[in-house]
């Protein structure tokens, strides 16, 4: 019987999920695959559908292939065979996302070309959906084309260099797939046919463009144009604020913003130039007659980087109702600018947001690394405020990870708790580090600020001071988290390790998980507070048990029937009757209430779930070799005629016959003549006898050992022959010569002794 988990498909798919994102969990996931058949397929479903690399789909190829069998990597010695596909066509259609980086040596080029060549289908990897191509030259950027298929729906592409046949490629890419996500991310400027290539390309949702051209106005209006657009990510690093105002100038709109200047720069070169635009826009925003049109009202997600300034401008043209946003700024940020931003994101999008993710560019964080590994000293730390949030009430998730604008205040925490009641996560820079002099200024007081405001806080990530400053926390239960689960603090300091497990076991009696860096390789370690965060992680859930204990006892105490006592009670009652009159006149008030019907508007998108199918209308051809090379075969005949020898017996066979002489007399004449003996010749037949005789001998002697040809025996019988008599019917015979078929010496002697010869009489 097979686990109930297993019957459901999504269940289980969710439960290997689950394992695959835990540390090692390919690993596991494979030795589960190999575990039985019930979860073989599903497994190894999960385990192939996401691959950060060519390399597992190479090595599925036989040994016998590979330059290096150790080494898939290599490429392959020989071209596949049919045979050969078997394994790779099976695994391919598990893949759902795969990977590539030019640069990155696991993987030979050469390998591309023979799979070009010698692949039995047309696509290897018939269900892919997810493609990231990282290149550095054109010919990389060719052997995307092999996994380009009609199922495709996101590519990222990443393109170090200029590539002139980019324009080429983008083209095929519009004609072999429809497309629902496209990343763009190079150092070189768009092509410029770039809108005018993707423009049929009507179905994308997620749209990134970090390049240099990606602001132009051209690109904007054909972004603004799709119609299913949810999900937008743009680069204004280094961007003028005329050059995010001209990303909006093309896009027609209600309530059409004032123009900006007309060029499309894309702001690599507009910070040599004196721009006037710039500063009527700035006195027109500060009179509020810089109006700006309603853009993107579908959109929902927003990645900016830049500038805190070129993103408050970007957010002003906006109308839709955001539900992400993920801010990528310069730390540290203009506080007057840091302040407008949060203003104008609480204004906007107050009702509507639900994530609000603000991290740290590349720069900066570089910046940040050469001061850790340098001995310049402590890394500076800067104060950013919080209280300029004033309202998100639906918002979810606030992660800030800075490196310098680290530190935060109990004021901070009691702001967020007061705009965001409904908040679920909060990180605020947990992997901060802070120098010996001065330590982090959260303590556990401005916890329990949000644990009182935020009930629905289930994850907490900062860098505080666990020291307790008052005994008002422990007196108060609503302080008493019942959601936070989760408790990260990084390097915190803990002087108290016991103080400070019993008021985080008041705070979140419920908590399960605690960590902190304990790693003593890692910059800002200190064993002291390592040690004391782990004697808090051994205490704690044996104070959670306690306290748990006492706060079931309290409530059953309080909730106990109150005691009764049985008593009488004398209940006679003396009537006293007494008529009243009683005038009711009842107070009329008019009121006029008008009633008007809240109309809202919603458009229901029907789109119907279109399927692409390609169908491989090739004919299969066969190319068979049939050898028609004549067979020879040499064979002598002999044409010697067959030469026959017979023996034939020309001896005369003779006849002795007797013959009467003796005369009969007439009858008349008997009487007359006297009776006498009758008289046999017996002379006359001696010759004849020992004729024979004389031929038997002659025979013997003298015709055995001779061999006389064919034709000659012909001529002696014709000579010998005696011509029959008329009437003799032993002469009507005919006398032929027949030879015998083992031509034999003895059968033609015999043949011709058979022969009827007349005899001679002497």
């Amino acid at each position: 019987m097979f686990p109930t988990i297993l019957r459901d498909p999504d269940a289980a798919k969710k439960l290997f999920e689950t394992i695959i994102d835990s540390p090692n969990g390919r690993r596991s996931m494979s030795r589960l695959a190999r575990t039985c058949r019930a979860m073989c397929e599903p497994a190894l479903n999960v385990l192939w559908r996401e691959l950060d690399s060519l390399l597992p789909i190479i090595s599925l190829f036989p040994n016998t292939l590979m330059k290096r069998a150790r080494r898939p990597g290599l490429g392959l010695a020989k071209a596949p065979n049919a045979e050969d596909w078997s394994r790779v066509l099976a695994y391919g259609e598990r893949v759902r996302r795969i990977a590539y980086i030019e640069s990155s040596p696991s993987v030979s080029p050469s390998i591309f070309a023979i799979i070009a060549e010698n692949r039995p289908v047309q696509y290897i990897l018939p269900h892919l959906q997810q493609l990231i191509w990282r290149v550095d030259t054109a010919a990389g950027l060719q052997r995307c084309t092999i996994f380009l298929n009609p199922e495709l729906q996101s590519l990222v592409l990443e393109v170090s260099t200029r590539i002139p046949q980019l324009a080429t490629f983008l083209a095929e890419v519009c004609s072999t797939t429809q497309l629902s996500s496209f990343s763009f991310t190079s150092p070189t400027s768009l092509p410029d046919t770039f809108t005018d290539i993707l423009r049929s390309h009507n179905t994308l949702e997620k749209l990134v463009l970090v390049a240099p051209g990606a602001l132009a106005s051209s690109v904007g209006q054909w972004a603004a144009s799709l119609p299913m657009l949810r999900v937008l990510e743009l680069d204004l690093t280094g961007r003028s604020v005329i050059a995010v105002e001209g990303f909006f100038d093309d896009i027609v709109a209600s309530g059409a913003s004032t123009p900006s200047d007309a060029s499309s720069d894309s702001g690599v070169f507009s910070g040599d130039e004196i721009d006037f635009t710039e500063i009527r826009k700035s006195s027109l925003r500060l009179t509020g007659d810089l109006r700006s049109g309603g853009v993107f009202t579908d959109l929902r997600q927003l990645s900016l980087t830049g500038e805190v300034a070129n993103i408050a401008v970007f957010l002003k043209h906006l109308t839709s109702n955001l539900t992400h946003l993920e801010l990528v700024i310069e730390d540290p940020p203009d506080m007057a600018d840091w302040q407008d931003l949060s203003g104008l994101i609480c204004e906007r999008f107050s009702k509507s947001l639900l994530s609000l993710r603000i991290n740290a560019t590349g720069s900066s964080r570089f910046n940040e690394l050469v001061r850790s590994t340098s001995r310049g000293g402590d890394p500076p730390c800067r104060h950013l405020p919080l209280q300029h949030f004033t309202s998100l009430p639906s918002l979810l998730r606030l992660e800030i990870d800075l490196p310098e604008s680290v530190l935060f205040h109990n004021s901070d925490l009691q702001a967020v708790a007061q705009a965001c009641p409904n908040i679920e996560t909060l990180r605020l820079c947990p992997m901060a580090r802070f120098p010996a002099s001065s330590g982090p200024s959260l303590t556990l007081e401005g916890v329990a600020v949000l644990t009182r405001g935020c009930k629905r806080l289930q994850t907490l990530a900062l860098v505080l001071d666990a020291h307790t400053e008052s005994e008002e926390t422990f007196n108060s239960l609503d302080v008493s988290s019942r959601s936070l689960l989760r408790l990260h603090v990084g390097h915190s300091v803990v002087n108290d390790s016991l103080q400070s497990t019993i008021l985080l076991s008041h705070l979140a009696p419920y908590l399960e998980t605690i960590k902190w860096f304990h790693e003593k390789n890692r910059p800002g370690y200190v064993e002291a507070n390592a040690t004391g965060w782990q004697k808090v992680s051994d205490w704690l859930p044996h104070m959670q048990g306690m306290r748990l204990m006492e706060r079931a006892r309290t409530v059953h105490l309080t909730t106990q029937k109150p005691e009764t006592r049985e008593q009488s009670v004398d209940a006679t009652v003396t009537r006293i009757t007494a008529d009243k009159s009683l005038q009711a006149k009842p107070r009329l008030v008019q009121r006029q209430v008008q009633v008007s019907p809240k109309l809202v508007d919603r458009s229901a998108e029907a789109k119907p779930e279109l399927v692409s199918m390609s169908i491989d209308a090739t004919p299969s051809i066969m190319d068979t070799s049939v050898d028609a090379t004549p067979a020879v075969i040499h064979q002598s005949v002999s044409v010697r005629p067959n030469m026959v020898s017979t023996e034939v017996d020309a001896s005369v066979c003779t006849e002795t016959k007797a013959i009467s002489a003796i005369q009969a007399l007439p009858f008349e004449e008997s009487n007359t003549v006297q009776y006498t003996d009758p008289f046999y010749t017996f002379p006359s037949v001696i010759p004849a006898v020992l004729a024979g005789l004389l031929t038997f001998a002659c025979r013997i002697l003298t015709s055995y050992p001779l061999t006389i040809p064919m034709h000659m025996l012909d001529k002696s019988l014709s000579i010998l022959h005696a011509q029959p008599k008329e009437g003799d019917n032993s002469s009507s015979e005919k006398h032929e010569l027949r030879p015998s078929p083992a031509h034999s010496v003895s059968s033609s002697t015999s043949e011709l002794l058979d022969h009827d010869i007349p005899p001679v009489c002497l």
